[in-house]
């Protein structure tokens, strides 16, 4: 998933204190603070995680109704607001450690039998189709509906009454609206984004010391690997 137009910074904007090529001189993020995304070209950004419903399951009354709401929300929703959806391969780590700890206890040959089947069937699923979905709201502070230069605490309560509005409406639509105001966890759903792969086995603030020597070391050529 590529980051959005909201995380994009402007061609040729000087970054200074920055290694050349780094991670931290590509990001658009300068930090994040009580839940608000501080963009580098000085946007604020609020990020919304929503649990989906399945639409065909429900009625069709209650499905009239979701379009009904839906499209009253998106009247008043913010100018620039965006929709944005993170699949990722489902994680069945914790249900295979499950059927481990049954196998080890398991004395019936046959249920052993089955329960190393389903930990194999399961395996090939995630492998190849499994996958899971993950639906974001993201929007950002509008300067035009203030006459002075905004301080963070405006910026913060601005951001915060449109995610009443947001919970608000979606929750007539049978949606639930996530509180991720944790700067952890956006740290974490940023790292994700932007490590698919390793994001599974490295997670933040987990590179070591020596990790951090051997990149600032690289300088034009190859680091010294002992």
């Amino acid at each position: 998933m590529k980051l959005s137009s909201l995380f994009s910074r402007k061609k040729n904007e000087p970054l200074d204190g920055y290694y050349e090529n780094s991670t931290q001189k590509w990001l658009p993020i300068k930090d994040i603070k009580n839940g608000v995304v501080i963009l580098k070209d000085g946007r604020y950004v609020k990020v919304l995680e929503v649990l989906p419903v399945n639409f065909y399951l429900k009625s069709e009354t209650e499905q009239e109704n979701i379009i009904y709401y839906f499209a009253s929300y998106l009247k008043i929703a913010p100018d620039n607001m965006q929709i944005r959806v993170l699949t990722q391969k489902a994680d069945i780590g914790d249900y295979l450690d499950r059927l481990s700890e049954f196998l080890t206890l398991e004395r019936n040959d046959k249920c052993t039998e089955m329960i190393q089947d389903e930990m194999e069937f399961v395996s090939n699923l995630s492998f190849n189709v499994a996958v899971k979905k993950r639906f974001f709201i993201v929007f950002e502070f509008a300067h035009k509906n203030f006459n002075k230069a905004p301080t963070f605490s405006d910026v913060a309560r601005y951001l915060y009454d449109e995610e009443c509005r947001a919970r608000k409406y979606l929750s007539q639509c049978g949606l639930e609206v996530l509180n991720i105001a944790d700067n952890e966890f956006l740290i974490d759903l940023f790292y994700s984004i932007i490590n698919k792969h390793t994001s599974k086995d490295i997670k933040p603030g987990s590179i070591t010391d020596g990790m951090l020597d051997e990149i600032h070391g690289f300088e034009g050529g190859f680091a010294d690997y002992e």
